[in-house]
């Protein structure tokens, strides 16, 4: 049991179990959390779903030994703050998965940070619901059959399919549709490392390959929007926002991310590059319409944040979006994830690992009433 002085909340990083690495999950990330919240006077470890009990006051976990460079187990008290990491949709779903989950949020001296991540679809239908962000969703269908890509693109010559699930771009396709072309039907595929292209002069041709790729996964098929580029190359903004020590959403920085060459999406890991969002739209639109496109985007991720957390279930502490600017300076909502990443931008990084420790003293001192 540590026996330091607990003046600050205990944090307990809530991952799943792994026999050969003890847990799993992003350890450079849960090393610089660990890092930030003692640094900031918190007890933090790693906990595992398997070894969380909440009906005990000690509890398994995982410390990090900055002399030796490695994960410890040990036993610490019981957390009042469980900050939710679990890194893979499918272990959410598990069912002893959940039954913790809901076992935390029923918790009276626990408080749960981020119940789990978004669906795409849930999360866009919540967005159309308030008209202070209906407007900035563009317009979306669950691809259930062959006539909503029809009907989509009688619509929209220019779609994006996404699975409902996704994340970091996986899985996503585009589809285009020009009658001038002989071949007017293009699929344009993102693999791992590169892009296939499929094109067809007969619809039911795109659907079958369509099909053959989505298997029985869910998708949605949305709009597709000409963005603004740089260099040729469209490039959208990343946002983070948190909630702060009152409990208050706030935006935490704004990043850009070009799109890379043959890349359908802006994700650094399939060759995008991180630019800066005012010298990008400096560049596009002008000194003072860049800083007015950056206060919109600043006021639609609180809108976001606020509408999103309204339907969900559960305590939500932070998300990050992605949102885009067209060529007309219209700004346009694409994807929000519950557990973000880190930003490579060190000083959006150093405020977003606080942040997570001044919520989660909030969370905490409410706790008590």
């Amino acid at each position: 049991m540590n026996s330091r002085k607990l003046d600050k909340p205990i944090v307990a990083i809530l991952t799943m179990h792994d026999n050969k690495r003890m847990f799993r999950g992003n350890k450079d990330n849960f090393q610089e959390i660990w890092e930030t919240g003692s640094r900031m006077g918190h007890l933090v470890y790693v906990v595992t779903v398997k070894d969380l009990d909440t009906g005990k006051y000690s509890v398994k976990g995982y410390s990090y030994n900055r002399t030796t460079k490695q994960w410890e187990p040990g036993y610490f008290p019981r957390p009042q703050v469980v900050y939710n990491r679990i890194p893979d949709r499918l272990d959410e779903h598990k069912p002893s998965v959940r039954s913790r989950i809901e076992e935390l949020q029923r918790a009276k001296d626990i408080a749960l940070y981020n119940p789990g991540f978004f669906n795409k679809w849930t999360l866009f239908q919540a967005l159309r619901t308030s008209p202070k962000t209906r407007g900035l969703v563009p317009a979306t269908k669950r691809l259930q059959s062959s006539g909503v890509l029809m009907k989509m693109l009688q619509s929209y010559p220019n779609l994006y399919l996404k699975p409902e699930s996704g994340k970091a771009g996986k899985g996503i396709m585009t589809v285009n549709f020009s009658r001038k072309n002989p071949m007017p039907y293009r699929l344009k595929i993102q693999n791992a490392r590169k892009s296939t292209v499929y094109t067809t002069a007969n619809f039911n041709n795109l659907w079958s390959r369509i099909q053959r790729k989505i298997g029985s996964t869910p998708y949605i098929v949305q709009q597709g929007i000409e963005l603004a580029t740089s260099r040729n190359r469209p490039f959208d903004l990343r946002v983070l926002a948190q909630k702060n020590r009152r409990g208050l959403w706030r935006v935490t920085g704004i990043g850009a991310r070009l799109a890379g060459s043959r890349s359908i999406t802006t994700h650094v890991p399939r060759g995008g590059s991180i630019e800066d969002p005012q010298k990008l739209l400096t560049h596009i639109f002008g000194t003072e319409m860049s800083t007015a496109h950056l206060q919109r985007v600043q006021g639609a991720a609180l809108q976001i944040a606020r509408q999103v957390e309204i339907s969900a279930n559960g305590i939500i502490g932070e998300m990050s979006m992605d949102l885009g600017v067209d060529r007309s300076g219209n700004l346009w909502f694409f994807e929000a994830n519950a557990k973000p990443m880190k930003f490579d931008e060190p000083d959006i990084r150093k405020k977003s690992l606080e942040r997570i420790f001044y919520y989660s003293s909030y969370l905490a001192e409410q706790q008590k009433y």
